[in-house]
């Protein structure tokens, strides 16, 4: 147990906050694609494996609110899984994303069958899920934290992608023009919900280590991605 003082709710965001350094837009993959640098394959490579981290948004969410008692947060979070699976004549994030792939050149039952999802991104977002099926789910609500850096990563693209990357059609771009405002919404409710829980600074300090937990699975992700799309060393490259 530690024996140091509770930082105060503002000390403790703080904290939080500053895990942006790591936030996988600093990842070499992200700074390459924010420069315009990728070639379509590249951009393919990324957004199929990405799709399948869209896809189980959802089910980590669902999760979540399997073991959540407390309704006034249950009415707030499945907000998120109609975010992604669509409610009523709102397709959600999953469909967008799927407009994303056949923007950049990937036909629907392509991008669905999940045939190019590399095994080490397979492995780091079924880790997220699992995480979020077995923590409590004050720890699993903490790990959707990330979401406080997203705005910036969805802005930078919608800023950048019609010049550095014109051969993808506009309509593509509507994931990440609705989660700008989506998870600014979201970072509101998982700040409340983690401030109010970890409390102690031993609490506080388990927050953390969730929240870069996060963010290795992220950047984990992209490890995979440029190992097979830049450097050219795809799973088993070598006895294929």
């Amino acid at each position: 147990m530690s024996d140091k003082p509770a930082w105060t709710p503002q000390e403790f965001e703080a904290q939080l906050r500053a895990k942006d350094k790591l936030y996988h837009i600093h990842h070499p993959y992200h700074v390459l694609m924010a420069e315009g640098k990728l070639n379509q394959q590249q951009i393919q490579g990324w957004v199929a494996n990405r799709f399948y981290y869209q896809i189980k948004i959802p089910i980590k969410d669902a999760a979540i609110l399997s073991r959540c008692p407390d309704r006034e947060v249950r009415r707030h979070w499945i907000q998120r899984i109609h975010d992604h699976d669509g409610w009523g004549d709102d397709a959600g994030g999953i469909e967008a994303w799927t407009q994303l792939g056949i923007a950049v050149g990937i036909p629907r039952e392509e991008l669905w069958s999940l045939q190019h999802v590399l095994p080490g991104v397979r492995f780091a977002v079924d880790a997220y899920v699992t995480f979020a099926q077995t923590a409590s789910w004050q720890e699993a609500a903490c790990s959707s934290l990330t979401e406080l850096f997203a705005p910036t990563i969805h802005k930078q693209r919608l800023a950048g992608w019609p010049e550095l990357y014109p051969w993808i059609a506009p309509e593509g771009l509507k994931y990440f023009q609705n989660r700008v405002s989506q998870a600014g919404r979201d970072v509101i409710h998982g700040l409340d919900i983690t401030l109010g829980h970890f409390k102690t600074r031993e609490q506080q300090e388990r927050a953390l280590e969730i929240l870069q937990f996060k963010l290795d699975i992220l950047w984990s992700m992209l490890d995979a991605m440029w190992l097979a799309y830049v450097d050219h060393k795809p799973p088993y490259f070598n006895i294929a």
